[in-house]
């Protein structure tokens, strides 16, 4: 692969909803460009982007793939990203690198959840856009349809630059509207000039007269020649409607087709045209020896440094760091200095990724991706630079992963292989996160959904050949008592010579405080209990606190007032009095008149909806013991709804959410506080927990 200068390269994130025909686009692309002398199919596993066994095997993206493409002497990194919701992290990290983006829409299916959610993504990350709208080879296809409703949604920002030509129901060319100009359709994309249908004038006329005034609103000369009635050059059109493109004024629309490449051809021209290279975006970082702001603006005059946005860890091709340059040149015996880490990295080679293939490279220029193998501390998100200029990048800003479930080895022996492996999962993956809940006596696995979990399972069993099952997590309760109780504990036991002897009257009553285990006092009175087994008394509490007698949870908000007792000069001892404590705690929570009960958590929940749906996620909420709070709107055309639910109710509710919103639905949560559990719960935990017992 040739060596590309800053201006030469395009940056490019393909988003859409998921099996729009992203993969198959990017494919055609490297088909008509020569990359591969064989168009893969996505149903047949052997396109360059899904080439993970995951991806062959489900048909659909897991990981963002790069596919750099060359065309006309311009280097296109196209990074092709899933559309399921689970792999959000692959597509925030995408974006983290991109300078721009194509959001696929297919033709027939229309505009989707994914598409509005592709939308908000470049949105947030302010980079330029447009539509390309794939499959218009199908007998269904409705490229007015898909126009009109991108219209409805995002009004005169978007600007359709194609029109199809249908004839006999095949898509067989397109009018370009910005040159006023009909294209037929050759072989591999190739394009031959072509008398524009009548069928087509009227739209042509609308888009280029909107067109138009768009470009007039770009200069007050242009304004003034738009109303006297002037015409453009295409060389004015071109470079205003350039500019508008880059700021997201204006939002092109294209149509082409995914399997023959139809339209392909046209599509990199007008990314070339009118998408940023690198160097016309801004990009600053830390200088950590100085404390200075560093303006790195991918040029290749300053010094070296680079952001690794992706791991690739895989067993046959090993581990890759794959990077953007964002100062200086990189060359393969260039040193590198991990900002983050505060170590040296042994650089090898350079590669270029492409799909997982890694072409080696001898330089690579400010703005451009590439991938270096077996950095040994290096991890995503990490900032490469010299040890002279060490410039630390912010890290990508990825979702936080909100559902999770308990997972455990199926072989005995095998926890530590499964901990190895998934470590290496989560090197690859920002949104997975494995947590050890100690409480619980179990091991959790985070993630954005559970086809994500999922997909990991399957990973751990046939990339790392060791077996792991999900199961529902366990919920963290607590014990207290919301009564007073004056209770006696007594311990005593002969046994031949000295014997034991501790007896203690503890009054107990609640605290006030949930978040402190206990309070210890003492009232004695006349010294029935000597002073030095106070401590021991209290270290019964603690040991009793830890696991409390009505399910084994943690005992919280309990106050212990020592009152009386009585003791032997001879068998009394610290064991034998600690021991009298717990019987005396255990007679607590056996008293009624103690109240005792189970405090479940209570989770605060924020679910943004859009305004339609707030109706069936409030009742959902409501049936989940929730107690909604209120809402608010983020003048988006979404509400965020703010409610209390127990933390036991939310499982699950990641799936149940997108079920009613169509996907388009999300929610966050944090832990707020106890209260105490209904009735029911308490019960049907107690007998969970003692049946459980029973089996250890």
């Amino acid at each position: 692969m040739k060596v590309y200068q800053t201006k030469q390269i395009r940056n490019v994130a393909v988003l859409g909803h998921g099996s729009c025909g992203k993969t198959t686009l990017v494919e055609s692309l490297a088909y008509i460009t020569g990359v591969t002398n064989r168009m893969g199919k996505v149903v047949d596993g052997n396109t360059i982007s899904d080439f993970d066994k995951e991806e062959t095997k489900r048909q659909f993206s897991i990981g963002t793939s790069i596919v750099p493409v060359e065309y006309n002497g311009t280097k296109y990194n196209f990074l092709d990203t899933p559309g399921y919701f689970d792999f959000v992290g692959e597509v925030e990290e995408a974006l983290s690198v991109a300078d721009a983006a194509i959001i696929v829409v297919n033709a027939k299916s229309g505009v989707e959840v994914g598409t509005q959610k592709s939308w908000d993504y470049c949105v947030k990350n302010n980079i330029p856009r447009m539509f390309y709208v794939t499959g218009m080879d199908d007998v269904n296809a409705n490229y007015d349809n898909v126009v009109s409703t991108l219209e409805e949604m995002y009004g005169s920002e978007i600007a359709p630059f194609h029109l199809p030509i249908i004839e006999n129901e095949k898509f067989v060319g397109y009018v370009n509207v910005v040159k006023v100009k009909g294209n037929r359709f050759g072989d591999k994309s190739t394009t031959t000039d072509c008398d524009i249908p009548a069928s087509c004038q009227d739209n042509l006329d609308k888009y280029r007269d909107a067109l138009m005034e768009a470009v007039a609103e770009t200069d007050e000369e242009f304004m003034e020649r738009f109303f006297s009635g002037d015409e453009f050059t295409y060389e004015e059109v071109r470079d205003a409607l350039r500019g508008s493109v880059r700021t997201g004024d204006i939002i092109p629309v294209l149509c082409g087709t995914g399997i023959n490449g139809n339209g392909g051809r046209t599509l990199l021209e007008v990314l070339e045209a009118y998408f940023p290279s690198p160097a016309e975006h801004k990009i600053s970082g830390i200088n950590i020896k100085t404390g200075e702001t560093f303006d790195a603006d991918y040029q290749d005059a300053k010094p070296l440094s680079l952001k690794v946005f992706k791991t690739l860890m895989d067993p046959f091709i090993g581990k890759y760091s794959i990077f953007k340059v964002c100062s200086g040149v990189l060359k393969s015996d260039s040193p590198l200095y991990n900002v983050n880490k505060e170590s040296d990295e042994k650089v090898g080679k350079v590669f270029v990724l492409r799909g997982k293939d890694a072409i080696e490279v001898p330089e690579l220029h400010a703005g451009d991706i590439g991938a270096i193998a077996k950095l040994d501390v290096t991890k995503t998100g990490d900032s490469l630079a010299t040890k002279d200029c060490p410039i630390r990048y912010e890290l990508p800003d990825i979702s936080t992963p909100y559902t999770y479930q308990a997972y455990s080895a199926v072989n005995k022996g095998d926890d530590d292989k499964i901990n190895q492996a998934l470590s290496k999962l989560m090197e690859e993956d920002m949104t997975l996160k494995s947590v050890n809940d100690k409480e619980n006596r179990q091991l959790l696995l985070y993630g954005i959904g559970d086809q994500q979990l999922e997909v990991v399972m399957s990973k751990l069993e046939n990339r790392y050949k060791v077996k792991a099952q999900l199961s529902k997590p366990k919920i963290a309760f607590r014990e207290t008592i919301r009564g007073s109780v004056r209770v006696q504990g007594k311990h005593k036991k002969q046994s031949g010579g000295h014997g034991q002897y501790g007896d203690v009257t503890i009054v107990f009553e609640p605290s006030g405080d949930l978040d402190t285990p206990y309070v210890f006092e003492e009232q004695i009175v006349g010294g029935v209990v000597p002073k030095n087994y106070f401590p021991a008394v209290e270290k019964g509490i603690q040991e009793m606190v830890k696991k409390g007698p009505l399910a084994g949870y943690p005992i919280v908000g309990m106050k212990a007032t020592l009152v009386f007792g009585s003791y032997h000069p001879v068998d009394s001892s610290e064991v034998a009095f600690k021991l009298a404590t717990i019987l005396a705690v255990k007679a607590a929570f056996a008293d009624k008149a103690s109240k005792p009960c189970l405090l479940e958590p209570i989770a605060s929940v924020k679910v943004k909806v859009p305004d339609k749906f707030t109706g069936d996620v409030m009742g959902d909420l409501n049936k989940r013991r929730g107690r909604v709070l209120g809402m608010d709107p983020d003048h988006h055309g979404n509400q965020v709804v703010q409610a209390d639910v127990p933390m036991s109710e939310l499982y699950g509710y990641n799936t149940d959410l997108r079920s009613m919103t169509g996907g388009i639905g999300s929610f966050s949560y944090e832990f707020n506080r106890y209260e105490q559990a209904p009735a029911d719960v308490q019960a049907k935990e107690i007998e969970e927990r003692a049946a459980l017992k029973d089996e250890d």
